[in-house]
């Protein structure tokens, strides 16, 4: 596992808490939607058994004193296979009932006999009543809820028939009756629940769809957040995972820098005895043997080591910049001057361009005339067939601007990260500190130094130098 898998782990664990609580919220919801339906159910049972007891009393009262007592008064005797006496309790029963959602009225005797129905058919049937027809003679109302679908249909509160069926005592009314009340008969009603139970249905899916609307809503915005900060944190600590490696970076080349400076003098030292002795040497072998070309090897092999030792120096211990106020074109023609006579030597060509009116800025003009030297160094060493070197110079309002290009073969991207660091060359010769000591002098005068690789061919160094105020 990597650092970075390491720091995220944590958030990962945050990740898995919210997504987890997330689901049992909207779970939640899902079940208080399911129970509210079933409370809502719940109390329109209980209000339709009590709105079967009105119609049953209202029934009670119209059929007493709307056919019992004027069939009663006129016939002597109530016989419903009278045909002007069935269609008169017909008219009482239906014109009570008008605009009710009663299914199913049946009427029986004390025998358990049906006398009455709006089926036909059911008329005579006898025993049909059940436990709740007993219930009735003891004059206890009884209220029974059916549906009728299959399983998922009835669990899922969207049954294809819902009724509620209420037995209940025909009584004769006190205020107009000596018999105060006896049980005459036995009534039942069906009232048809369906419609009800399918708005609940609705009224159920429509919360339930609305619950998932706002916790997929939520969701989306949590998630958005959740990302956001796994983003941020990912990015910090990518962050300070390599801050990290600078700093280690940092102290181990402060470490190989101090190391390198020590040697470094003590190699100076016993150079400079050797570089002297072999320029005695080379003079008074000059007159025994002119033609012996070891003291220039010695004398030459000597020099480049004391050029590799300053290269050590100026990376490990770089100097504090001289400020004084310079031109920067000045210093780049110096530096182009310099460089002149192997210029022209190789057949190489310098492009240039400069902006009027340049500011002056305020650095060190020998460690900047340093700095350039080793980037048009570099360029003629990546065109040993010679070339052009593309030199321009622009400033902003706060910036001056120099642009170094050549048309060698550019720089491989997988290598192109590296030329900062120190001792990394791809040449033969060389200590591949070059470019690290013109970074440490770029900015030393507080500016940026980029390297990247032109669209056509070759590599640009972008130089960007603060503006001296006024």
């Amino acid at each position: 596992m990597t650092p970075f898998q390491e720091k995220t782990k944590p958030f990962r664990l945050v990740k898995y808490f919210f997504f987890t609580s997330l689901i049992v919220i909207f779970l939640a919801a899902v079940v208080l939607s399911v129970l509210n339906t079933y409370w809502v159910r719940t109390m329109l049972l209980e209000k339709s058994e009590d709105y079967a007891l009105l119609l049953v009393e209202n029934l009670n009262h119209q059929v007493f004193t709307q056919f019992i007592i004027p069939i009663a008064l006129k016939y002597g005797k109530i016989q419903l296979r009278d045909k002007d006496q069935f269609e008169r309790l017909d008219k009482v029963v239906r014109s009570t009932l008008h605009s009710f959602k009663v299914e199913m009225v049946n009427i029986y005797d004390t025998n358990n006999t049906i006398l009455y129905s709006f089926d036909k058919s059911m008329i005579g049937k006898k025993k049909f009543g059940g436990t709740a027809y007993n219930n009735a003679v003891l004059s206890q109302t009884t209220s029974t809820f059916i549906q009728r679908g299959n399983l998922w249909e009835i669990w899922l509160g969207f049954p294809k028939e819902s009724r509620i069926i209420t037995f209940a005592p025909l009584r004769a009314e006190k205020s107009l009756s000596k018999i105060t009340g006896r049980v005459l008969g036995i009534v039942e009603i069906v009232q048809d629940l369906s419609e009800d139970q399918h708005t609940i249905y609705e009224l159920q899916i429509l919360v339930i769809q609305t619950s998932s609307l706002v916790m997929g809503a939520i969701f989306i915005v949590l998630l958005l957040l959740v990302k956001r900060g796994e983003n941020i944190i990912e990015k910090r600590t990518h962050e300070k995972i390599q801050l990290k490696e600078q700093l280690n970076r940092a102290k181990h080349l402060a470490s190989l820098g101090e190391m390198t400076a020590g040697i470094s003098h003590e190699i100076r030292n016993p150079l400079g005895i050797i570089s002297s002795s072999a320029a005695l040497l080379k003079k008074k072998m000059a007159m025994s043997d002119p033609a012996d070309r070891i003291p220039d090897i010695i004398v030459e092999e000597s020099g480049r080591l004391n050029d590799i030792i300053t290269d050590f120096l100026d990376y490990a211990k770089p100097k504090a910049p001289d400020l004084k106020l310079c031109s920067i074109t000045e210093i780049v023609e110096k530096t182009i001057t310099f460089l002149t006579p192997q210029i022209e030597k190789k057949g190489y060509k310098i492009n240039k361009y400069y902006s009027n009116n340049l500011a002056d800025i305020t650095a060190d003009p020998d460690m900047l005339h340093q700095a350039f030297l080793n980037i048009f160094l570099n360029s003629i060493q990546s065109m040993p067939n010679g070339g052009k070197i593309h030199v321009a110079v622009g400033s902003s309002e706060n910036c001056i601007f120099i642009y170094l290009g050549d048309e060698g073969e550019g720089i491989p991207e997988d290598i192109l990260e590296k030329i900062w660091d120190p001792f990394f060359t791809t040449k033969d010769k060389g200590t591949g500190l070059g470019l690290g000591v013109v970074k440490n002098i770029i900015e030393s005068h507080d500016g940026i130094i980029m390297i990247e690789n032109r669209p056509v061919r070759g590599t640009q160094i972008t130089i960007e130098l603060p503006v001296t105020p006024e």
